[in-house]
């Protein structure tokens, strides 16, 4: 399935991309699949999106957790807790 994935604050950073258009595997279904698969990269990928950090989710622009199921064609984006002051 192809989806658009966007890259916020210190991911964008880590990464050096704001976003892209990845083919993911067939049973990759799930936000927090498709994480692990893109963590699997290795190097930055795995610093950036690794379990041990601690990110915010959203699929089609709509906050969600990880067990969200993706759609082809969907957007999904990453990005770090954000702490107001």
């Amino acid at each position: 399935m192809n989806i658009k994935l966007r890259y916020f604050a210190s991911v964008r950073e880590t990464l050096d991309i704001s976003h892209e258009m990845a083919t993911i595997p067939d049973g990759v279904v799930t936000v927090g699949a498709i994480r692990a698969h893109l963590a699997s990269r290795g190097g930055i990928w795995a610093d950036a999106l690794g379990a041990e950090k601690t990110l915010r989710t959203a699929y089609n622009q709509a906050m969600c957790g990880p067990e969200q199921v993706v759609e082809a064609g969907a957007e999904l984006a990453f990005f770090p807790p954000v702490t107001g002051g």
